[in-house]
């Protein structure tokens, strides 16, 4: 766990150095990636510690999102207010979801997850006097946190979500090195087992999901600050999807995967839209080649080819 901790110290101290010399495009790309890795790292919890692949993750991302634009723009809210309403949201959520989900696995659980999802998106798509419909909540300032600087700016809001990222890191780690972490790792090889050693195998999964789920939401948070504007695309399928292909590309259960999974994801995202519109067929070819060439992840495979 220290070694763990001196990394991500030496990764977030070499991003916040080199950020203020990088030009204001890229350091907003950086920033979409960030808030990416936390949502990634979210699912792996699920995914890759406890076996659970979800499709409707970006429910809860969104719900979080949703939760701070509403308050935000009409309540004039201010940040700590927002951030704990989209926690709690995303937890309301998770919890609610999980009571019908996690009795499933494998492929239903997959598929529980994404019917529950798409409910959530058609929410926000019809209820036009909440959430605006696809017309989506526009005008959501930037939070206002009593310091000498703006976070209008790029590179204070880029310090912002690297520090939330950090929090996210460093809370998961903390998670998965603790007795329930290692009792999710040992449901995940082996129900059966967890189960004559006297676990409570589905308060364990319910847990993993609902704390997968807050911080999914947490994510949302700072999306929404960071985008100005929240529409039912940040619920849709491709969302999700985009956080599974993070997952998998970077090599799930290590959370470092995850993150590396989100930076590569989103900066080919942002440049191969430039040139085609068919960005989506280069992600699912990436796709096709992880699974093909490195089945654990680009992380598991470094870690091989070290061994």
């Amino acid at each position: 766990m220290g070694r763990r901790l001196l990394y991500c110290g030496l990764a977030a101290g070499l991003m916040a150095g080199v950020a203020p010399v990088l030009p204001a495009y890229p350091l907003t790309v950086l920033t979409q990636a960030l808030i990416a890795a936390m949502m990634a790292m979210s699912l792996d919890l699920l995914l890759g510690y406890t076996g659970l692949p979800s499709l409707g993750h970006a429910a809860y991302f969104g719900a979080g999102a949703y939760a701070v634009a509403i308050l935000a723009t009409e309540h004039q809210v201010g940040f700590a207010g927002c951030l704990v309403a989209g926690l709690v949201m995303a937890a309301v959520t998770a919890a609610l979801f999980g009571v019908l989900a996690i009795r499933a696995s494998g492929t239903y659980f997959l598929m529980i997850t994404l019917a529950l999802g798409m409910v959530l998106w058609g929410l926000a798509f019809r209820w036009v006097s909440l959430t605006k419909g696809d017309n989506g909540i526009s005008g959501v300032a930037r939070p206002e946190l009593g310091l000498p600087w703006s976070m209008w700016g790029a590179l204070p809001f880029f310090y912002f979500t690297l520090v939330g990222a950090v929090l996210v890191w460093v809370f998961l780690n903390l998670l998965v090195a603790s007795p329930f972490g290692l009792g999710l790792e040992g449901i995940r090889d082996s129900e059966s087992r967890m189960r004559a050693l006297g676990y409570n195998v589905w308060l364990h999964k319910y847990l993993a999901f609902v704390m997968s789920g807050i911080v999914a939401g947490f994510a949302g948070v700072f999306w929404a600050y960071y985008n100005g504007f929240v529409s039912p695309v940040d619920m849709q399928l491709v969302t999700s999807v985009e956080a599974l292909l993070m997952v998998a590309l970077g090599g799930p259960g290590t959370l470092v995967g995850p993150a590396l999974g989100a930076v590569i994801i989103v900066f080919l995202k942002n440049f191969a839209s430039i040139y085609t519109k068919r960005w989506l067929l280069i992600l699912g070819g990436v796709y096709i080649g992880a699974i093909l060439f490195a089945p654990r992840g680009l992380f598991g495979a470094l870690g091989r080819s070290r061994r």
